[in-house]
């Protein structure tokens, strides 16, 4: 088996939509599928991107049959936990805690462990390195703490 080497962007664009259409279809796209999906010019660049990703250790294809790409699962290495995240799950992420500081502003009468929950929110931005997020809740933290010290 070859030696797995990561692949480039157009490469896991590539990997991507095979592994999306063989779950859709049950049986990978052809070639001129491929083109036409990824907008590529000619069934020659798909066939050199497809040979590229299978000497990489990506894709294997079975010899002398149709549509018989198939992704190839690489094991992970020893997986570490990161506290980065991606720039959408960071939109989503400040979305969720934005609401939740909703609910307790619309909440008439917190209670101490709801006032706990959102400074651990905040904490919990603060750790996957979203500073500014954390910051620009501080001053509804500290209205909302000022309210139910009331």
């Amino acid at each position: 088996m070859p030696e797995t080497t990561r692949p480039t962007k157009k490469q896991k664009e590539l990997l991507s939509f095979i592994e999306a259409f063989i779950a859709e279809h049950g049986y990978s796209p052809s070639y001129r599928e491929i083109m036409t999906s990824l907008d590529y010019t000619s069934v020659a660049t798909v066939a050199l991107h497809v040979n590229s990703l299978i000497k990489r250790g990506h894709l294997q294809k079975r010899d002398n049959e149709a549509r018989s790409l198939e992704v190839v699962q690489t094991p992970k290495t020893t997986s570490v936990a990161s506290n980065q995240i991606k720039p959408g799950e960071e939109k989503w992420l400040v979305e969720k805690v934005d609401y939740y500081f909703a609910q307790a502003e619309q909440n008439s009468r917190l209670k101490p462990i709801e006032i706990d929950q959102l400074y651990v929110l905040v904490g919990s931005l603060k750790v996957l390195g979203l500073e500014g997020a954390a910051q620009s809740f501080v001053p509804r933290l500290t209205l909302l703490k000022k309210r139910y010290t009331k």
